[in-house]
């Protein structure tokens, strides 16, 4: 918690294009608004951050060539280098979530999945194993590789699964605790071309919507976690008809968000520059378009609920600014509410 009590927002952003690094704000939970605390840059690209257990320390990717992964003290205002920053054996690590007292990451460039085990004082080891994944898909400019984009427990807790771009297909793993090792269980075609980027579950837990980047639309699944397995069931739009049927239109669709509820699903359309509203009917497996809705700025990276599920942000990269939304109990639809200027915004999360 920071001084005045209010929650906090961490921002993550690309230093490489003008951005401060991490970037630390108050939030008021009656207004949604946003207060800059602190900032660090002493991660180069941290385009996506886990908080990590406790809210004392902070964990980010470092999305270079290179590819590592850092960590953060979060106890005060201004984050504060955790240890050492770690390799993860990868190129472009784009996304990381913490699993079985291991760090995960995804990693775009070399379409691959790293395990670091995380210490009892927030402090990263060495990375215990990688798990290449393999194939490609249809469009030859982006598909030529794997390009793992998204990595996540599910929320039963006993598989990672991730999202691959570049395969058209989501991996589900197991952990081994111990030796953090990661052992690919099965792996989940998606219709060719599609480019999975990001997954997420509804509350309820036995579906997950995967946001697909190639083409603005999400693939409704069946998840049984008993037994590792993921079904899909259909694709629903993210889009208008008019902006999917338009080939000069460019919509790549980034992030995927349900409500706390299960009634709502919204989606970051970058190009379109929107916010997408859907409903979700009772058994979640239907999901319908609903409206559009301006995203606040150019080029939405990332869609964030804050923790009361009443306030909706959106992380908008070349805009260089987060917007935030009322949301709307009734409809889902959100209100533009207010914005913070964070320069090459590329992800929120909250503490």
């Amino acid at each position: 918690m920071s001084r005045n009590g209010a929650g906090r927002a961490f921002i993550g952003s690309f230093t490489s294009a003008g951005g401060r690094g991490v970037t630390v704000a108050a939030v008021d939970r009656e207004t949604g608004g946003l207060t800059v605390l602190g900032v660090t840059d002493a991660v180069p690209d941290p385009s996506y951050l886990a908080l990590g257990p406790g809210s004392t320390a902070l964990y980010a990717v470092s999305e270079t060539e290179a590819g590592a992964v850092a960590a953060l003290d979060i106890t005060g205002d201004e984050p504060q280098p955790l240890g050492e920053m770690r390799p993860v054996g990868g190129n472009g690590p784009t996304h990381l979530a913490l699993a079985g007292g291991h760090l995960i990451t995804a990693n775009y460039g070399s379409g691959s999945v790293t395990a670091l085990p995380v210490s009892t004082d927030g402090t990263l080891g060495a990375a215990a194993s990688a798990l290449q994944h393999e194939g490609s898909g249809p469009h030859t400019d982006r598909q030529r590789t794997p390009h793992a984009h998204q990595v996540l427990p599910d929320p039963s807790g006993n598989w990672v699964l991730s999202v691959d771009l570049g395969t058209d297909s989501v991996r589900i793993c197991a952990l081994d605790p111990a030796a953090g090792t990661l052992r690919l269980h099965g792996e989940t075609a998606l219709r060719p071309g599609t480019g999975p980027r990001h997954l997420a579950f509804h509350p309820a837990g036995g579906h997950a919507y995967v946001l697909n980047e190639l083409e603005p639309t999400v693939t409704v699944c069946r998840w049984d976690a008993a037994a590792g397995v993921l079904e899909p069931l259909g694709e629903s739009a993210v889009a208008p008809d008019d902006v999917v049927d338009d080939a000069e239109a460019v919509v790549y669709p980034s992030e995927v968000v349900v409500s706390h509820d299960g009634r709502f699903l919204w989606a970051a359309n970058r190009g379109h520059d929107s916010i997408a509203v859907l409903a979700l009917d009772e058994t979640g497996e239907k999901a319908s378009l609903v409206t559009t809705v301006d995203c606040g700025g150019h080029w939405p990276r990332d869609l964030v609920l804050d923790p009361t599920g009443q306030w909706l942000y959106a992380a908008n990269e070349r805009s260089g600014n987060v917007s935030w939304f009322a949301v709307d109990a009734a409809t889902g639809i959100p209100r533009h509410a207010g914005s913070l200027t964070v320069p090459a915004a590329s992800c929120v999360v909250f503490g």
